[in-house]
C-alpha cells in the first residue's frame, strides 16, 4: 500500500521534540572487596611504621632438674616494617556554559556534579588495584611520585609460583616487586598447600581474592558444591558455586575480584591488612583561570601488611 497523495507524516514535521530518556545506564563494575575490607588507620606522615612479633620455634625438651639455676633463653626481637603513603589524584574541568543552571542535560542535573561522581568511582577503583598491583614502595621526590606497595611485595612465606620458570620471591618488606615466572594452570593442589602453609605459619586465612578466570578453575575443585537442587514443584535450578571453600586449615570465602592480576591468587587473612589513611577522600574545587570550572578528587593513603605470615598466595598462572 502507498500513502495517499501529499501525506504529510513524521519524515516532514519540524520541531518534533527527541525522545531522550532521563535515565544514564552504567554498568561499570564498581566493587573493590579488598579496600572495602582493609581497616583504615590514620597515617600521621607521608612514611608510616609498624611492628611484627614472631614465637621462637616450640621444642618438646622443655623439662629441668628440680632446685636447678634458670637460664634465660634469647629474646626473639621484633621486626620494624614501613610503608609510604600514595597520592591518588582525579579532576576534571567543564565549561561554566555547560555546568550553567539553565542547561537541561538528560539524567542528570548539573554537569559537573555528575561528572565528580564518576571520578570518585574511578579513583577508588585505581585505588584497589593499586593495593594488588606488583609494585614496591618508592619514598619518591620533587620529580617522582611517591608509591606504596601492593600485596605481591609483601608475601613471601606461604606462596607458590614457578621457580623453574623465572618465578622469584620479592625482599618481602614491601621494598620491591616479585619477580614473574612461566605460567601453569591453577589446580587445587597449590591452593590446598598454600592453605596449609599459611596454617602452621599461624594464620587464618578467611579470603581467596581471584580473577574470574581463576574462579572457574576453581569451580573444579573436588569437594565444591556442584549439584542439581530442586527449587520448585515444576523447576529446578542448577548449582555452580563456591562461596566457601571447607579445608582441614579453615574455611574460606571465595571473592571474585576485577582488580586485581588474573595471574594472582590471594588467600588472605583480612585483618592482618589495614590501609593507612593520611588524607581522606576529598572534593576540591580548583582556582579559576578562564571560564570553565575544575575539580578534582584527592586521598592519600598507603598498605600496611601487619604480617605478612598470616597470609599466602599462588603466582604465576595462566590467565586464558
Amino acid at each position: 500500500m502507498a500513502q495517499p497523495a501529499n501525506t504529510f507524516d513524521t519524515y516532514d514535521s519540524v520541531g518534533i521534540r527527541e525522545d531522550l530518556s532521563n535515565i544514564i545506564y552504567d554498568i561499570s563494575p564498581e566493587e573493590t572487596p579488598f579496600y572495602t575490607k582493609c581497616a583504615k588507620s590514620t597515617a600521621s606522615n607521608t612514611f608510616f611504621e609498624w611492628q611484627t612479633q614472631n614465637l621462637r620455634n616450640s621444642t618438646s625438651d622443655n623439662q629441668h632438674i628440680e632446685g636447678d639455676n634458670t637460664t634465660a633463653q634469647a629474646v626473639v626481637p621484633t621486626v620494624r616494617l614501613g610503608a609510604y603513603t600514595q597520592i591518588f589524584k582525579n579532576a576534571v574541568v567543564i565549561s561554566d556554559t555547560d555546568n550553567a543552571p539553565s542547561i537541561d542535560s538528560a539524567g542528570r542535573a548539573r554537569e559537573m556534579s555528575y561528572q565528580t561522581l564518576l571520578i570518585a568511582k574511578e579513583q577508588k577503583l585505581d585505588i584497589e588495584s593499586s593495593l594488588f598491583a606488583n609494585k614496591g614502595n618508592v619514598a619518591g621526590s620533587n620529580v617522582l611520585a611517591r608509591q606504596t606497595g601492593g600485596v605481591d611485595s609483601w608475601l613471601i612465606t606461604n606462596v607458590d609460583f614457578n621457580s623453574a620458570g623465572g618465578g622469584a620471591n620479592p625482599t618481602g618488606n614491601g621494598t620491591d616487586a616479585r619477580s614473574d615466572g612461566t605460567q601453569r594452570a591453577f589446580t587445587q593442589d597449590q591452593f590446598d598447600e598454600v592453605m596449609q602453609e599459611t596454617w602452621v605459619s599461624g594464620g587464618k586465612a578467611n579470603t581467596c581474592y581471584l580473577s574470574a578466570f581463576q574462579m572457574n578453575a576453581a569451580l573444579s575443585f573436588v569437594g565444591n558444591n556442584n549439584a542439581r537442587a530442586n527449587v520448585s514443584g515444576d523447576s529446578e535450578t542448577v548449582i555452580n558455586s563456591m562461596a566457601v571453600y571447607l579445608t582441614p586449615w579453615g574455611s574460606i570465602s571465595f571473592v571474585p575480584s576485577r582488580e586485581n592480576r588474573s595471574r594472582d591468587v590471594f588467600i588472605m587473612q583480612d585483618d592482618m591488612w589495614s590501609v593507612h589513611v593520611l588524607r581522606p577522600t576529598k572534593n576540591v574545587e580548583l582556582a579559576k583561570t578562564g571560564d570553565s570550572t575544575m575539580r578534582q578528587v584527592v586521598t592519600e593513603l598507603g598498605l600496611c601488611s601487619k604480617n605478612e605470615q598470616a597470609s599466602g598466595a599462588v603466582f604465576d598462572l595462566t590467565t586464558s
